[in-house]
């Protein structure tokens, strides 16, 4: 008896033991009908706003890192979208290239300071400027803003809990871990466990000093 057997009560063949049962659950537009396959050597693009005329444009010189789906109530996502969908990038590598002088910060008092364009809404990055804090350094970006293709993959889904926050009936919240993990999308209610690892280890040195 095989792990399918096992799992599924057997009977059946592998491809209806994993058929997919969560296709009408929607995500997010960028990964609800195959997730874009990262490419190698991509070393970054530009990211429009949504505006018809004038758009805010930022350059971003380097691929991403950490792509995921995320369910706070913080983060910029398309219209009817459960989640948005972020990476970082070193903040070195990203530059306001035209009509920046359109971009509002959000919320000068979080931790992540959004950068958005006053007229569309859309988020362009997010700063984090606390040197104490263990992202400082990395931007976040929407990678759906930009026409290139080879950007990192989402691999993960974070805070997945914080949808319920956002309007979704928490009766929804079995299909959408389900959906979630279908993808390929793990579905933490925090951060992956690198960026765990990486958030205690940072507090772990500073409590050294």
């Amino acid at each position: 008896m095989g792990l399918l057997d096992i799992f599924f009560g057997g009977g059946g063949s592998a491809t209806e033991a994993t058929a997919p049962r969560y296709t009408h659950v929607k995500i997010h537009p960028q990964v609800d009908n195959g997730i874009p396959a990262e490419k190698p050597g991509f070393s970054g693009g530009t990211l429009t706003c949504k505006c018809a005329t004038n758009p805010v444009v930022v350059e971003v010189g380097a691929q991403t890192a950490h792509n995921h789906v995320c369910g706070c109530t913080k983060c910029w996502k398309p219209a009817g979208a459960v989640f948005s969908q972020i990476a970082v990038v070193g903040r070195d590598h990203v530059t306001v290239r035209e009509n920046g002088d359109k971009l509002d910060i959000v919320d000068a008092s979080a931790a992540i300071q959004r950068h958005a364009c006053r007229e569309c809404g859309t988020h362009m990055y997010g700063r984090i400027e606390n040197t104490g804090h263990p992202f400082h350094g990395l931007d976040f970006v929407h990678t759906e803003l930009s026409d290139q293709t080879g950007w990192a993959a989402p691999t993960f889904a974070a805070f997945v809990s914080s949808i319920i926050e956002s309007g979704v009936d928490p009766s929804r919240m079995d299909d959408i871990r389900g959906r979630l993990s279908e993808i390929g999308l793990t579905p933490y209610d925090c951060l992956s466990p690198p960026l765990m690892d990486a958030i205690a280890t940072h507090v772990a040195k500073q409590s050294v000093h």
